[in-house]
């Protein structure tokens, strides 16, 4: 075995075993469909001759899973670094015998973490920045107008719709009132530009071809008619800088244009310096990985990917798209996207026992107390009870595992000044 993946068997048999069979019976014997008794209600010499004793041993086994890896950790005083892999190597009447492999930190060598030669960025907010973001909120705000004249790029059409192919209408094809901004290309190739100078209450018929690639494979390369009214066309109207303006921002101490400058500039210059902050931290870490030496076992690594999968997933679920119609969409599968992760994975998990071996290099402990004050802190800071922080934070443990990396970067920004 690698000097970081022990293989530990743990055996559990007699009075324990002999519980967890009962556990395990009890659990099963609720659905049990024997004939002559009710769900539940079947003795236990019953169930087994008629499912067999055999039928209880791997809900068992399960039921005593977490006792046993924690009997594995205790025997070689182990502290885990990722999931274990479980194997049982042998079940019976007499017990249940399990093979846990279990990986822990591996070896980290740091040959160099001090005057590294790596600088923050200065940070400048430029006139130009300002102006767009200015420009952007003029454009967040605009206000829709009702227009007497046709259709043109840029305008809202309120239109009705019915797709037909072959003279037939196919399903999802139909729309009421639905507002599309002509230019936007969120309708198939070739719609919205038909649209243009169309007037409101005009009907027309619009024939487009579907693309190669659409998700409909009824309607990939297909032609097809629309049946298209008008109802209103509507044109932005982009805001002026007044004091209706400024009420709508409802930005604390803006009622003037040197006033949203002033507000947007110091937006901007915290922004880029929180930036800036990340990339110097990055770019030191990148510095001391080029100067460690590190075996990182591939659990280690599948486990990250698997984390940023998840948090992935959850973003998607969040936009409303699944993680299969995603699939579907980029014509990936699970192992494109978990390679696609891979090179991030490895560099955080890297970066990871980098900073925790700084940690015992630099003896930074956080104690409980230190712990409790910075929870009380953060709760204070978002307005929330310091229950709920520590639920959404995952425990104090990860309150002070977070504080120790804190003062970590606070030590490696001290020597690389």
């Amino acid at each position: 075995m690698e000097k970081n993946k022990h293989e530990i068997t743990i055996k559990i048999s007699g009075e324990e075993w002999e519980k967890a069979q009962n556990k395990a019976f009890e659990k099963r014997n609720k659905n049990a469909k024997i004939d002559g008794f009710r769900p539940g209600k079947a003795p236990k010499d019953v169930f087994i001759k008629h499912y067999g004793k055999e039928s209880l041993y791997f809900d068992a086994a399960d039921n005593l899973v977490n006792e046993a890896y924690q009997q594995a950790l205790e025997k070689e005083k182990l502290v885990p670094v990722c999931e274990p892999k479980v194997d049982i190597k042998n079940i019976d009447e007499t017990g249940v015998e399990y093979i846990f492999t279990i990986i822990t930190k591996p070896e980290v060598k740091i040959k160099k973490y001090k005057d590294l030669g790596v600088k923050q960025d200065k940070v400048e907010v430029t006139k130009e920045e300002i102006e767009h973001e200015i420009s952007h909120l003029q454009e967040k705000y605009t206000e829709l107008v009702n227009k007497n004249g046709p259709v043109e790029n840029g305008n809202i059409a309120i239109i009705d719709f019915e797709g037909f192919k072959d003279g037939v209408a196919f399903e999802g094809g139909k729309g009421e009132n639905y507002s599309l901004e002509i230019g936007s290309h969120t309708f198939i190739p070739g719609f919205e530009e038909q649209l243009i100078g169309m007037k409101p209450e005009e009907e027309k018929e619009i024939k487009v071809t579907f693309p190669e690639d659409y998700g409909s494979a009824e309607l990939k390369g297909a032609q097809a008619t629309f049946k298209v009214k008008v109802h209103e066309v509507k044109e932005k109207q982009v805001r002026e800088l007044d004091d209706e303006f400024f009420e709508d921002l409802q930005m604390e101490g803006v009622n003037s244009r040197e006033t949203l400058e002033e507000e947007l500039k110091k937006n901007l210059k915290a922004k880029k310096e929180t930036d800036a902050e990340n990339k110097y931290v990055d770019d030191l870490l990148a510095k001391i990985s080029e100067n460690t030496e590190v075996e990182i076992p591939t659990e280690m690594i599948d486990e990250e990917i698997h984390r940023l999968i998840h948090r992935f997933e959850e973003s998607l679920r969040m936009q409303g798209v699944s993680l299969e119609l995603y699939y579907e969409f980029t014509k990936t599968t699970h192992e494109d996207l978990h390679k696609q992760f891979e090179n991030d994975a490895k560099k955080n998990v890297t970066y990871r026992l980098i900073l925790e071996e700084l940690a015992k290099i630099e003896k930074i402990e956080v104690t409980l107390e230190d712990g409790e004050k910075e929870a009380d802190k953060l709760a204070e800071k978002y307005g929330m009870t310091k229950e709920n922080l520590l639920k959404e934070f995952g425990g104090l443990d990860m309150i002070m595992y977070d504080l120790e990396i804190r003062r970590v970067f606070d030590k490696l920004k001290e020597y690389n000044k």
